[in-house]
């Protein structure tokens, strides 16, 4: 039976593995689990957008994932996370569409930032408060 769902394998406790160390494949290169990384970029950045989740129905595989995200515009994408980067595939959830040539984008950050002022607008506002607190525990 083909599996829909994408939830990385359980592994058990006694694997020997740090819980901290990188896993390495065969050729010793590092092996990144695009699930993963899709959902740190998912809790990275909610805070400033409607709405943002890993695609429960598009396929994730070591090298890629999809993200759906809604702006606080209430303009839906679904982004293609790779090794590349991210990239709008579609303009609607958990679809993707061949013949949208997209740039990537190296970070969440910069593709949000393109997309959306309002994303901007809270991001920053985040960020000055951030600093503020900085300052202010640093003068204390």
């Amino acid at each position: 039976r083909m599996e829909t769902d994408c939830n990385p394998m359980e592994l058990p406790n006694n694997t020997g593995f740090e819980e901290d160390s990188n896993y390495t494949d065969f050729e010793g290169t590092e092996v990144k689990d695009m699930r993963l990384e899709a959902e740190a970029v998912v809790n990275d950045v909610l805070f400033a957008v409607s709405n943002m989740f890993v695609s429960k129905t598009l396929p994730c595989a070591e090298d890629v994932a999809y993200i759906n995200v809604e702006t606080r515009e209430r303009n839906r994408y679904c982004l293609e996370l790779t090794e590349a980067g991210l990239r709008v595939v579609a303009y609607d959830f958990d679809q993707t569409d061949d013949r949208l040539q997209t740039p990537y984008h190296e970070t969440v950050y910069s593709l949000l930032d393109s997309l959306s002022p309002a994303y901007r607008e809270v991001f920053g506002n985040a960020l000055l408060q951030r600093l503020e607190a900085l300052k202010k525990e640093s003068q204390s």
